[in-house]
């Protein structure tokens, strides 16, 4: 019962993704899983770096996600690493990902993944790539916040 009480535990950020995209809107999804998948997840063996969704035939698709296998089953019952899961989203919320992702050329890609009362849920956002120019922009405005900063606390 402790571990539903917990409330929200992030256990893996796909942090290149604030880099390589502009966010536009997220939306909180739950995850089709497997048992061992479910464990290896406790465990924190996740990487979202490679991975983004699909819409197909009205469902959402996680696709290249890697959730490492379990080490404490046997290979028989395991799960295979990079398989697509479904994502749980509600029917109203597809239909906007549908249009989106169709007509403005949108991408759907995983930004965290997260334990929310005892359940896993990912955080997918709806993105559109930055060009070179943009990404420079960022890290100068970031390195002047930074210097601003410390002119701050020196001064």
């Amino acid at each position: 019962m402790s571990d539903k009480s917990d409330g929200y535990k992030v256990v893996s950020e796909n942090r290149q993704a604030r880099y390589l995209y502009n966010i536009l809107e997220t939306y909180e999804a739950g995850i089709q899983l497997t048992g061992t998948e479910v464990k290896s997840i406790r465990a924190g063996k996740v990487n979202l770096q490679d991975g983004y969704a699909l819409i197909r035939n009205g469902e959402a698709w996680l696709i290249n996600v890697h959730i490492s296998p379990y080490t404490a089953s046997g290979q028989y019952f395991n799960h295979e690493p990079r398989r697509t899961r479904k994502l749980l989203l509600h029917r109203q919320e597809i239909r906007k990902l549908i249009g989106k992702v169709e007509q403005q050329g949108l991408t759907l890609v995983p930004l965290k993944m997260y334990f929310k009362r005892g359940w896993v849920k990912v955080s997918v956002a709806l993105v559109k790539g930055k060009k070179l120019h943009d990404k420079r922009e960022d890290l100068k405005k970031r390195q002047d916040q930074r210097e601003m900063q410390r002119a701050m606390k020196n001064y």
